[in-house]
């Protein structure tokens, strides 16, 4: 989220506080020339399609937004990011758009509107919505075995502790465990970014720096699971499962079916999984937090396989769970397409009820019990996990204050959308920010 949902790093993240079904209507009597006029200005003045209204014209108060910008820009004074960009819309209007700090600390050189960001995380969503169109072409169903549509996940063990000379014990699974347990992290796949037997053998694996999706799926195929399906619910390298699986359903890669299938119709013009030469320019800084507690830059990585690279040119390992980049205008676009249920300027992606069955809470109540999540992101009452996002069903049971149905913050109660975009790897107490910026958000929204 960050995401959407965070994790491997808080290095870009999404809140889309809004879902509504539908287009706003354009201008008022004869303001149709006017707002093309408008907009053609505004183009040519900022380099960008989108156009700026009035927050209290969609319900939201100049004055209380500041509440957001200070948010944002005191995180900058005190080191904690190096910048970030901003979108707020509501009723699909654009009433915010900001940007903050810096896109290379050690340069100076500012964040612009055009910046590009790895999405890490936020992929999740884009890859969640390549399976649901998928879905709509009748290539899969939620109940149906993984092993169906990858192969080498068929003989899965579940790790069931050590015997007395320390030796995994493995056991068979209760159930084989089915795509909508792989969707929503629930099926006994993780990252192995722990400190357990089962880590252990995936760290061995080199699972993320696998020469491409296949190799990826093998060597899992011969990783046990972390527990029965259905049993848990861990963070998961199960959306790069999902990569391997729009391949082998669809017979292209995972980059030229969402090129084909989202970003070309949706307009994002710099969503892909590298940048070429002639955009590296416009690429942010990434940055960690060393030792000293001070941001630095992350150490550039390439070679064989997977996610961390240098995106300089398109990965053998496309990844689903965090490979993608793209503008903050990008992402945005994607997500009005979500909270407009499937559609944007007159393309739609996907049907309004696949949006909403990809967006609904999929985990048991036995699993929202606190005892589960990432981060700040933890299962719990009114708080759950759909197809490839958060879900929060039930707000006030969750202590939030989103509207009703909110995922990766999108919320269809209150029709809004808000996408952050930063650069800065899981460290310290950024994880607060997100939910801080909830809080902002919220209360500027005053009608």
């Amino acid at each position: 989220m960050k995401s959407g949902i965070v994790v491997r790093g808080l290095a870009g993240w999404m809140v889309a506080v809004a879902v509504g079904i539908g287009m706003v209507a354009g201008a008022a009597q004869g303001g149709a020339q006017k707002a093309a006029k408008a907009k053609a200005e505004a183009r040519a003045a900022t380099g960008t399609e989108i156009v700026v209204v009035k927050p209290e014209s969609e319900g939201f108060s100049t004055e209380r937004l500041e509440n957001v910008h200070k948010l944002f820009q005191q995180e900058i004074d005190q080191k904690e990011l190096a910048g970030a960009v901003t979108i707020l819309a509501r009723h699909g209007k654009v009433v915010d758009y900001q940007v903050f700090g810096q896109k290379d600390m050690g340069t100076g050189a500012p964040l612009t509107k055009d910046t590009i960001f790895r999405d890490y995380s936020m992929t999740k969503p884009v890859t969640g919505v390549a399976m649901m169109i998928l879905y709509e072409q009748g290539k899969w169903l939620p109940q149906d075995a993984i092993a169906e549509y990858a192969p080498a996940l068929e003989h899965l063990k579940v790790f069931q502790g050590v015997d007395t000379s320390g030796k995994p014990v493995l056991v068979d699974p209760a159930h084989q465990p089915t795509m909508a347990e792989l969707m929503s992290h629930s099926a006994g796949f993780s990252y192995g970014n722990g400190k357990t037997v089962v880590d252990a053998q995936y760290q061995e694996q080199k699972l993320m720096q696998s020469a491409n999706l296949e190799e990826m799926v093998d060597k899992l195929g011969k990783l046990p699971l972390n527990y029965q399906p259905g049993k848990a619910w861990m963070y998961s390298a199960s959306m790069d499962v999902e990569g391997y699986i729009v391949e082998r359903l669809s017979g292209q890669t995972l980059p030229e079916f969402m090129r084909a299938h989202i970003f070309e119709p949706l307009g994002m013009k710099d969503a892909g999984f590298f940048v070429p030469a002639e955009k590296r320019a416009r690429f942010a800084t990434n940055y960690r937090v060393d030792e000293k507690g001070q941001l630095v830059p992350t150490a550039a990585m390439s070679g064989i396989g997977g996610a961390p690279t240098d995106y300089a040119v398109e990965p053998t390992m496309p990844s689903g769970g965090g490979g993608m980049v793209s503008t903050a205008e990008d992402y945005y676009r994607f997500a009005q397409m979500l909270a407009n249920g499937g559609e944007l300027d007159g393309k739609r992606v996907l049907a309004p009820a696949t949006v909403k069955l990809m967006t609904s809470n999929h985990l048991p109540v036995s699993l929202l019990t606190g005892e589960w999540g990432i981060g700040q992101h933890v299962m719990r009452p009114g708080f759950g996990y759909g197809f490839n996002c958060a879900v929060v069903f039930d707000p006030p049971a969750a202590g939030l204050p989103d509207g009703k149905g909110t995922f990766f913050w999108v919320d269809p109660t209150n029709d809004v959308v808000f996408v952050a975009m930063i650069q800065r790897m899981m460290g310290h107490d950024n994880h607060t920010l997100q939910y801080k910026t909830h809080a902002a958000v919220y209360g500027a929204l005053v009608n």
